[in-house]
């Protein structure tokens, strides 16, 4: 059967989505990336906010009229949290829970009855990370989330904490490093208490993986500051582990910081940066921020922009306060209004692209490895890619087109005129970077 996969919302709904790739290739399916081609759709839905309960019924709704004759398959927090609507009003075929979704491919081939030839499985190096378009593999090693802000539904939906054993993920590396992909992304809803059942931690499972595995690039997703224990710092001596961390801030305002139930005030955050910058050589810091939380006022605003502005973050990702229905901070009082929650998010963006320009100015004139994702669609001759620490990097000059999924070293030169983007060239010439294995070798 031809299957579709398609997903809203975060990495962890994307490593799922090529986890069960991987898994109806095995049994002898075809991965298409066309909808309209498709035996059967699988959609994985986000429920964070109420916009993306509202996408994802768009999704469901205009996959359903892509393939009119396709079986609909439904998963993901949106399903879960409203999985009477998704089936009923939406007329989707099946609906899989999120504490189901590690088996979507079993209980979808025995629920619909699907076909399985698994002898005529994928060839040796193919793998559904390039049939869609990806350099870089999101593999989730959790799910579910102890903690319970007061703005996240995203607890609700996941249930409770649960980890994939630590030898399940070295396995599934080391399978992804023999298909071709050199850069493996750890993501989960709460990937800070990774292991805790079983009496192991996220800094032994990374240890594990560079000591198992030849994967060339190693990063983790979203982190909980409150997660970082000290010997975290010390994985940064091995430079497969990229030095690059996201880790949500929230608000610069402890007395905000409070009525989000979050566990890290705003001085011991820039503690931590200050900390990692100390340690982590070229450490690149990206965060979340959220405008209009409920109460906010002038000053906790004016205090959120000054700390904002004092850390000096490398992107900023902003979100305007949505009340999300089932939460806490739902029924909270003092609604921001919506005319100034769009000022302030103007005002955040304006500093946050500031603070990105000045972050990727600092870079000019180094060099770097970059993985190289594309050409550009916005500059025809300029190719796209990220260096370890997880700066845009926009390639040029090449009289000899650099591959999709190389390796490149290259030259800094400077910032394009939005702010966006490092530019630069291959270093030396051709600049080819061998893999990180071959770099360090004896002699």
């Amino acid at each position: 059967m031809r299957v579709h996969l398609t997903t809203l919302g975060c990495r962890l709904n994307e490593a799922e989505i090529e986890s069960w790739s991987r898994q109806f290739l095995e049994q002898g399916h075809q991965i298409t990336q066309d909808a309209t081609a498709a035996d059967l759709v699988v959609v994985n839905t986000c429920a964070v906010t109420e916009e993306a309960v509202r996408k994802s019924r768009k999704l469901l709704r205009r996959s359903q009229r892509a393939s009119s004759g396709a079986k609909l398959v439904v998963s993901g927090c949106y399903a879960s949290l409203e999985s009477g609507e998704a089936a009923q009003t939406l007329g989707v075929d099946l609906v899989i829970a999120n504490r189901d979704k590690d088996r979507l491919v079993e209980i979808t081939s025995r629920e619909l009855d699907l076909p399985s030839m698994p002898q005529m499985a994928t060839e040796p190096g193919e793998t559904p990370l390039f049939v869609r378009g990806r350099q870089r593999a999101f593999l989730k090693i959790q799910d579910g989330c102890r903690y319970r802000c007061s703005y996240c539904i995203v607890t609700l939906a996941r249930g409770e904490e649960r980890s994939r054993p630590l030898d399940e993920v070295v396995t599934e590396v080391n399978r992804l490093y023999q298909d071709g992909v050199r850069e493996v992304v750890l993501t989960g809803v709460h990937i800070g208490g990774y292991g805790d059942e079983l009496g192991i931690n996220l800094p032994t499972l990374i240890r594990a993986l560079l000591q198992k595995t030849d994967i060339e690039r190693l990063r983790v997703g979203s982190l909980e500051p409150w997660d970082l224990p000290p010997e975290f710092w010390g994985l940064f001596e091995n430079p497969r582990f990229m030095p690059h961390l996201h880790l949500p801030l929230q608000s610069g305002s402890d007395t905000v910081l409070r009525r989000m139930a979050r566990r890290c005030r705003s001085e011991e955050f820039a503690a931590l940066v200050h900390l990692a910058r100390q340690r982590v050589a070229d450490f690149n810091l990206t965060t979340d921020v959220i405008v209009g939380f409920p109460g906010e006022t002038d000053a906790e605003w004016r205090e959120t922009l000054e700390r904002v502005a004092e850390i000096g973050f490398g992107h900023l990702h902003i979100f305007a306060f949505s009340a999300r229905a089932g939460t806490r901070a739902a029924s909270l009082p003092d609604p921001v209004p919506e005319p100034v929650k769009r000022s302030r998010s103007q005002q955040l963006h304006a500093l946050g692209r500031r603070l990105k320009r000045d972050n990727l100015e600092r870079y000019a004139g180094r060099q770097f490895p970059v993985l190289v994702e594309g050409e550009s669609n916005d500059r025809p001759g300029h190719w796209f890619g990220y260096t370890p620490n997880y700066l845009p990097v926009l390639i040029r000059g090449t009289e000899h087109p650099p591959r999709v999924n190389e390796m490149l070293e290259v030259a800094l030169d400077g910032v394009d005129a939005a702010g966006e983007h490092l530019l630069g060239v291959p270093a030396n010439g051709i600049g080819r970077c061998p893999p990180v294995s071959e770099q360090l070798s004896p002699g």
